[in-house]
């Protein structure tokens, strides 16, 4: 009988002991998403694995297309399948003032390699919302493939609504934001005037008359990844890219593409914590990892600015020509105040004009 006793315990021990390495292994496992290809690929080099390396525990590293609606709904149902979200902060502005995302306070962020404090260390723009810290600076910009695009070259934002000048498809992001802004940059509106006048009802029927020009010529793709995909075979002469994936299609794989810094439209992407999260404390942990100096310095490797001013300090001099910082002047930066207010709103016009 004494047998049979201990041998039950010993077997409500090991379940028990499972039930709480399990539980344990919940507790740590966070799911971390942001935009996949290269950006993800660098990102997984400096930041996931090493952090997983470093405390052993379990990120899943998944992808998505950028907005907010994902979020929304996972918020609004109360069930919590991301963890940290790496967001454009274009959108983050939105995000945050719609309740879709937990407060990141600043004391869990490291202070530079250098010793700099990190609030002295972030540029500005990193730290302005109290949802998300700053990853990189990164660009809209557009570009070309030089064996398909003809002999006239694309040099200006105007370039894109001339199909006279520079026949073919032109490839662009399937959302209101970037094309409204070059919409009306194409049709001689300035930049310092942009917002303004976007922000008006004849400002976007501007716009939306502007991109009717081009409406035929248009393909539209969801995810970045299929930028350089349409420049490469030839489904669009002209694309809308974030700056990074062509720069790694260029560097990587030896695609002969040309960017055109003309009217970039710069912005950040930040790490987020989507509000609700069961693994809050993980989840800042890791971000307080990720945007510590190191790791910052290796996103520079695609081309995108990182948000230290020490991270610069590990970041190749051969690059510096192809990061968005050095190319301020040819753009602007996107108004997350703004798209914040309107992004709702024109999304709906932008839905409507599509289905015109």
């Amino acid at each position: 009988m004494a047998h049979i006793f201990f041998k039950v315990i010993a077997i409500l021990f090991i379940h028990l002991f499972g039930l709480i390495s399990v539980s344990f292994a919940e507790e740590n496992e966070l799911t971390v998403v942001s935009f996949g290809g290269a950006y993800g690929a660098i990102q997984k080099k400096y930041m996931i694995d090493p952090y997983m390396e470093q405390t052993q525990n379990t990120l899943l590293f998944d992808s998505y297309s950028g907005g907010v609606a994902e979020i929304k709904a996972q918020v609004k149902a109360q069930k919590i399948l991301w963890d940290v979200v790496d967001i454009e902060a274009i959108d983050l502005e939105r995000a945050c003032s719609e309740g879709l995302l937990e407060v990141i306070p600043r004391s869990i962020l490291p202070k530079g390699s250098n010793g700099t404090a990190a609030t002295q260390d972030f540029l500005p723009d990193a730290l302005t919302n109290e949802c998300g810290v700053g990853v990189i600076i990164w660009a809209n910009i557009f570009a070309f493939n030089t064996k398909t695009i003809g002999n006239i070259h694309p040099k200006t934002i105007k370039d894109i609504f001339n199909t006279k000048k520079i026949p073919g498809k032109r490839a662009l992001r399937k959302r209101p934001q970037v094309n409204l802004e070059w919409a009306l940059l194409a049709d001689g509106v300035p930049k310092e005037k942009l917002y303004e006048v976007l922000a008006t009802e004849a400002g976007q029927q501007r716009a939306f008359a502007k991109l009717d020009t081009i409406k035929d010529d248009i393909i539209w793709f969801n995810s970045w990844s299929q930028a350089p995909q349409l420049l490469n075979d030839g489904g669009a002469v002209i694309v809308q890219s974030a700056n990074g994936r062509i720069f790694d299609a260029i560097t990587k794989d030896k695609k002969p593409f040309q960017i055109v810094w003309d009217g970039n439209l710069y912005d950040l992407d930040v790490w987020s914590i989507v509000k609700g999260s069961e693994h809050k404390k993980e989840a800042l942990n890791f971000i307080a990892f990720a945007t510590s100096t190191r790791p910052l310095a290796g996103l520079a490797n695609i081309a995108y600015a990182p948000t230290r001013k020490s991270s610069m300090a590990y970041v190749s001099s051969s690059i510096l020509p192809f990061l968005p910082t050095s190319h301020i002047k040819q753009g602007l930066k996107a108004n997350s105040l703004f798209w914040s207010d309107y992004g709702e709103s024109l999304g709906v016009k932008f839905n409507q004009w599509l289905l015109k």
